[in-house]
């Protein structure tokens, strides 16, 4: 999808302006879309189910539709058109994998009119989305549509390995043809719902060469921001708890190493922000307009498709948030550096862009004149790694549990040492009285024996002075600067706590 009409806005004030595709009346595109599906869905309910076979990705089934009708198609107020529909049965197998049942299918996009989307991106495409609030249907170019349906082998291959991805979710490919034009039409996955205001949007690349809004884009209601415009409102990045992380950034290595393996390139990260401490006071100001069709049966959800079931695995924190607020239409729970609750929504959009001859000559020019490393446009595995980095370092970051600052660290580190110094001194003063009672009573007994076989009773070695203030004073230093080593290293012997001293106790053998 291009930068993103799936911010929500309707077409402000041109509720009477009739806007042109092709040279075709938009409301033309809409009811063509809406009788197109109608018919070939219906159609397909009578074919039976079976696998998913190679020859199924490149069928397409055509069917006409007169303005007068026929035997198989209603009457319409609109030119005769031909629809087409590319790989039938593969998106059937997409849209049931996705848990979206035919009659749901047919119910969003046929029962209302289709509500029609500003688009802020420079492709030029149209953007309508169901009144549910399920579906986006976005008009595309024939390469983008030849390049989707060569895709599909390899997307039914990691839908089966992946089903969890912030990838678009493809669950139609389609062409009208009326007076010699080809109208291409995708539809996909809601990315931001209506029902929930985004109070920031932006589209994120990882490219920091001219990615900044526009000034027109900032005069809009709901403007859609881009790379740098993050990194001047958020500088200090969105943050998670540590499971919510690691899932959303798994989700988004997997993905990107699929886009790679698939040689495309200048993909956006589209991401809606909600502010939850704002949510009360929207309520207060404005009452909500764009809610969802409440007449839908059931209102079933489909599986996957919002940004908290997208992700490789739910977040610790999401409990305590969807408790104080238990309709967060499936958002990310987030906070910002000002310590806000915040609401995420995103997903991976523009995938359909291959890295062409075309586009490795824009590269190349653009190199010449600019830094090659910033533009939007490069190889896939370059793209790839910046897109990750980008999202890894500047935007998503994990919330650190707190830890004891260096300075307190240091103060008990000095005080356990303190007290493990003073332990040890008094231990081996006692030790010191002891040895010192021990070698008197020694002496004592030597005083029987004859003075010629002893040689001398008053060897000053035999018997040890106790350690003056200074030797005290020294050793206490000594041991209060090694303490840690000696109770990890050293065992606390007689001979290794002895060895400061200047005495010699190998004389007392």
């Amino acid at each position: 999808m291009s930068s993103t009409a799936e911010n929500g806005d309707a077409v402000p004030g041109k509720q009477n302006e009739e806007k042109t595709y092709k040279k075709t009346a938009s409301s033309a595109i809409k009811g063509a879309i809406q009788l197109g599906i109608g018919y070939t869905v219906g159609n397909l309910t009578s074919k039976p189910e079976r696998d998913v076979l190679m020859q199924d990705f490149y069928v397409v089934e055509s069917v006409f539709l007169p303005s007068e009708g026929s035997n198989l198609t209603p009457a319409h107020h609109y030119p005769d058109f031909r629809f087409k529909t590319y790989a039938p049965l593969a998106f059937r197998y997409f849209r049931e994998l996705f848990g979206i049942k035919p009659d749901d299918y047919l119910y969003s996009i046929c029962s209302e009119p289709l509500i029609e989307l500003s688009n802020p991106g420079a492709s030029g495409s149209l953007f309508f989305l169901t009144s549910d609030d399920e579906f986006i249907i976005k008009t595309v170019q024939h390469k983008e549509a030849e390049f989707l349906q060569k895709l599909l082998p390899g997307y039914y291959m990691n839908l089966n390995q992946n089903p969890r991805t912030l990838l678009p979710k493809f669950y139609g490919l389609y062409c009208m043809q009326s007076g010699g034009i080809n109208i291409r039409i995708v539809v996909m996955n809601n990315v931001l719902p209506r029902a929930m205001r985004m109070h920031l949007t932006y589209d994120l690349k990882g490219s920091t060469y001219k990615r900044r809004a526009s000034r027109k884009e900032r005069e809009k209601p709901n403007p859609t921001f881009k790379d740098l415009d993050f990194l001047q409102d958020m500088h200090e990045g969105l943050y998670f708890d540590t499971e919510t992380y690691n899932a959303l950034m798994k989700t988004l290595q997997r993905d990107c190493r699929v886009l790679e393996s698939f040689k495309i390139m200048d993909y956006s990260l589209l991401l809606g922000i909600h502010i939850l401490d704002h949510s009360l006071k929207d309520k207060e100001e404005e009452p909500l307009q764009n809610a969802p069709d409440a007449k839908r049966p059931g209102m079933q959800k489909v599986l996957y498709s919002t940004a908290m079931e997208s992700i490789q695995g739910p977040g610790k924190s999401a409990d305590g948030i969807i408790a104080e607020n238990p309709d967060t239409m499936g958002g990310i729970p987030a906070k910002s550096h000002k310590g806000e609750k915040l609401l995420l929504f995103m997903g991976i959009i523009d995938i359909l862009q291959s890295y062409r001859l075309m586009k490795k000559l824009e590269h190349s020019w653009k190199a010449l004149v600019y830094d090659g490393d910033t533009v939007s446009v490069h190889r896939p595995s370059f793209y790839a790694d910046r897109f990750l980095k980008f999202m890894n370092s500047r935007v998503f970051k994990k919330i650190q549990a707190l830890k004891a600052s260096p300075s307190k660290k240091r103060c008990n580190s000095i005080a356990a040492l303190k007290a493990t110094s003073q332990e040890i001194l008094s231990s081996i003063s006692q030790e010191w009285k002891d040895e010192k009672q021990d070698l008197l009573t020694e002496g004592q007994s030597f005083s029987s024996l004859d003075e010629e076989a002893l040689g001398s009773r008053h060897r000053p070695d035999l018997v040890p002075s106790t350690p003056s203030l200074f030797e005290a004073a020294s050793l206490a230093t000594t041991i209060s600067s090694s303490s840690l080593y000696v109770g990890e290293h050293y065992p606390h012997d007689r001979t290794t706590l002895y060895s400061n001293s200047n005495i010699d106790f190998r004389d007392l053998k």
